[in-house]
């Protein structure tokens, strides 16, 4: 559920797939340049959603050209999280000669249903992406993939629409993914925080996008950029600092970071300008308008380290961090004509430790369910290779040859919309493998067996401000391992009922949950007790004040005769007990309750800290987060 899907992307080709299932429900719905001929046995289902936005935003006027009144995808953002969902073998990939090599989706052999619900002049409608649910659930989908949501603060899990949909699909047993939100690395910020959904984080990649800046004194310093030279900057140019140049009307400090309309265009013309990131700049797309409008041939913007590599239209840009920049200006106050020049980008693999947690990836607690850990689980989400639209950017024009329009069939994006789709295709891929899996035993498996360690076996590290040892408020579980996925040993599974029951816990009244659960639903038990008892394959104890006891089950999913034993790492400042600490699994004993103690080692106000709870049976390792804040209630009776 996206901005649709640009059809004649080579990675929706049939070739390979199998049939349409006969169980499959769904529509090609025609509209402005698509018809039935679009879909295919890759596409096999496509629909397209306008009243509700009409109704909620006014009137979509396509004839400008930048929209289609149909399932087309006229903004690249759909057509990329359909191909990193599903997407099939392409060749030589590439973006604007990066990143080649062959691309895939992360289940390249299932089918693709487009529903189109967002738009391009911006904005989803709530009563379109019902509506998409309702018409998904009924065409018989496995999995949505859903890149959206919405901002802070959080409504009701009975009030918001990503929830209620999502319900409805997970009661039908369709997994639910969806994105993080892009607001971190500030705590708090995660979005889409249903327990019957997965929330998507986002991680780097070990591929980064090296660009040299060389100085007239023939130093060299390395920032990153996507620059391939449509415009010569093969030699030296002179380069000045945003401030030296200021408009007559702007302050130093503006003009620093390149706020608009703060640069003297007389001073810019020709020459290459560095951009200092500020508190209130922080956009390296408005240092680069504002570079380009005031005649300026290239742009150095300086930031707090990210590994995120931003795209600018019609100018060259290098991205490097504030050291970097710093030596760049000594360079330029120790000579009187400082000059320098960029050297083409360059694609480079594995020289950049993976995976780290992006800076922008919204970070936990839940602000709606503290007791819910949120995400779930981090994906790649930085620097993504994936098709594109084409017709994206017909307005984007490069400003050295206005006429030569820039088209891109495949892109390199970051965000939690592009780390949502990874999991959106292991998903399927389990779905495979293990039909008759509940969403929450699939979510499960994919949280349990995730992992902790980057690949040189380092704790992951999150990009923050600063960059700290990564906690389950930044991964959930950790960073997803597909292959032990399948096979995780036990699981935590959940059925509507325990979803109900979590509702009646938030304290929403009967009518609203019967709403939601399109039943007649009278809450008998409102005790905010089950928050914490919700099987949710992890423990977060938002007020731990003495001891609290929690329960879990496990399912045994492995072979039927297993023994696991208990293993606790516990979050600082607690002791933590487990009992039974054995679990013996045989033909008629396939789940087992077990309880978890947490007793408070402090009588303090006191921050998060994180453990582990282990199962192990020599095979497999289930490994849930431990989750835990100890409160006194004296602290509250003296503010």
């Amino acid at each position: 559920m996206d901005t649709g899907i640009w059809p004649e992307s080579e990675s929706f080709k049939d070739e390979n797939m199998g049939e349409i299932p006969p169980r499959w429900n769904g529509i090609c719905q025609e509209g402005e340049g698509f018809n039935r001929s679009n879909c295919n046995r890759k596409i096999i289902g496509a629909r397209w959603y306008v009243k509700g936005y009409e109704a909620e935003f006014g009137k979509l006027n396509s004839s400008d050209g930048v929209e289609f009144l149909s399932p087309r995808d006229a903004v690249g953002h759909g057509t990329h999280t359909s191909s990193t969902a599903a997407g099939g073998m392409v060749k030589d990939a590439s973006f604007l000669g990066l990143a080649q090599g062959l691309a895939r989706g992360g289940a390249p052999l299932a089918w693709l249903a487009i529903y189109k619900i967002c738009w391009a002049p911006g904005g989803c409608s709530s009563a379109d992406l019902l509506a998409a649910f309702d018409d998904a659930t009924f065409d018989g989908v496995d999995v949505i993939s859903l890149s959206l949501g919405s901002s802070l603060p959080l409504s009701t899990y009975v009030d918001d629409i990503v929830s209620i949909g999502s319900f409805h699909a997970v009661a039908k047993g369709i997994s639910v993914v969806c994105s993080a939100g892009n607001s971190g690395p500030y705590p708090q910020t995660v979005i889409n925080t249903a327990p019957w959904v997965i929330t998507v984080a986002a991680s780097t990649i070990d591929r980064a996008f090296p660009t040299a800046i060389t100085m007239g004194n023939n130093q060299t310093v390395v920032g990153q950029a996507f620059y391939t030279g449509k415009e010569d900057l093969n030699k030296f140019y002179p380069i000045v600092i945003g401030k030296d140049i200021a408009a007559f009307d702007a302050d130093e400090g503006s003009a620093r970071s390149c706020e608009s309309g703060t640069l003297n265009a007389t001073l810019v013309r020709g020459k290459i300008v560095i951009c200092f990131q500020s508190q209130f700049q922080r956009s390296a797309a408005t240092a680069a308008r504002t570079v380009l409008d005031s005649g300026g041939v290239g742009l150095i913007f300086a930031k707090f380290p990210t590994k995120d590599v931003h795209f600018s239209f019609g100018i060259p840009y290098i991205q490097v961090d504030f050291a970097i920049g710093t030596s760049l200006l000594t360079y330029m106050e120790a000579n009187r004509n400082p000059i320098v020049k960029f050297s083409f980008t360059k694609t480079v693999i594995g020289q950049q430790i993976s995976p780290e947690v992006a800076f922008f990836s919204s970070r936990g607690p839940s602000s709606l369910s503290p007791s819910v850990l949120k995400p779930d689980i981090a994906a790649p989400g930085v620097n993504i290779l994936a098709s594109w639209s084409p017709v994206s950017n017909l307005e984007q024009t490069d400003h050295v040859t206005p006429n030569y329009i820039l088209q891109f069939n495949f892109k390199v994006e970051s965000g939690t919309s592009m780390s949502c789709p990874h999991i959106s295709g292991i998903v399927a891929l389990l779905k495979a493998i293990h039909p008759t899996w509940s969403p929450a035993a699939i979510k499960s498996a994919i949280v349990t067996t995730a992992s902790l360690k980057d690949e040189y076996a380092q704790s992951i590290v999150a990009e923050g401000a600063p960059h700290k040892q990564a906690d389950p408020f930044d991964y959930g579980g950790g960073h997803v391992d597909p292959n032990k996925a399948m096979d995780p040993g036990l699981v935590y599974d959940m059925e509507v009922s325990d979803y109900v029951r979590f509702l009646c816990a938030m304290g929403y009244n009967n009518s609203a949950i019967s709403l939601m659960n399109r039943a007649s639903t009278t809450c008998n038990d409102k005790s905010t007790k089950f928050l914490v008892n919700l099987n949710l394959p992890s423990i977060t104890i938002p007020e731990l004040k003495k001891s609290i006891t929690v329960s879990r089950q496990v399912t045994n999913v492995s072979p039927m005769n297993s023994v696991y034993t208990a293993r606790v790492q516990a979050p600082a400042g607690t002791t933590v007990r487990v009992e039974p600490s054995t679990l013996t699994f045989n033909s008629t004993r396939k789940k087992l309750k077990f309880k978890v103690t947490f007793y408070s080692r402090l009588r303090v106000q006191g921050r998060y800290s994180f453990g582990n709870l282990f199962w192990e049976d020599g095979i497999h390792v289930v490994r849930i987060p431990l989750i835990v804040r100890t409160i006194i209630d004296e602290f509250y009776a003296e503010t």
